[in-house]
């Protein structure tokens, strides 16, 4: 691929992580660190030419929840291809400048109740941009807060 492109893209099958189809070690090696790259599963950053460049895990949890999340609050009566390019492109602003610099693709899995908040608010208003949704909130970053599960846990006294 990095013969034909200048900037190949490789989203390596990595679940389970030891039964990765490329590891992100040698496909930076083989394209001299001009890889795009993302996998399923966590790698560690990589070495190229003394710049660490962080390997982004491209999975589904950046999407999906948000999306249906934003469809519960909006009560959407269906899922619109826009509102799918609308959750890619919330997902896209979370990616911080200095992780794209670092060669990162996604956000960091660590903020992903943030991510799934601004995703599912995006898809809250593309249904009501595309005619989709039976209730719009009047905030819907509110609505959005409040519609989340906390996975809080009470305290057992078990002395």
């Amino acid at each position: 691929m990095s013969q034909r492109n200048e900037r190949p893209i490789i989203f390596a099958l990595s679940n389970p992580t030891s039964k990765s189809e490329a590891l992100p070690v040698d496909v930076m090696a083989w394209t001299e660190g001009r890889a795009l790259m993302a996998t399923g599963s966590p790698f560690e950053p990589v070495d190229v030419g003394g710049r660490k460049v962080r390997i982004g895990q491209g999975n589904n949890v950046f999407v999906f929840p948000g999306v249906g999340l934003g469809v519960l609050v909006s009560e959407a009566r269906e899922v619109t291809d826009g509102m799918f390019a609308a959750a890619a492109d919330a997902l896209a602003a979370q990616l911080p400048e200095e992780d794209l610099r670092a060669g990162s693709l996604f956000p960091r899995v660590a903020g992903l109740r943030a991510i799934t908040a601004r995703v599912a608010e995006a898809v809250v208003r593309q249904a009501e941009s595309d005619g989709v949704a039976r209730s719009v909130p009047e905030d819907p970053a509110t609505a959005i807060a409040a519609a989340m599960w906390d996975p809080a846990y009470p305290a057992i006294d078990v002395s």
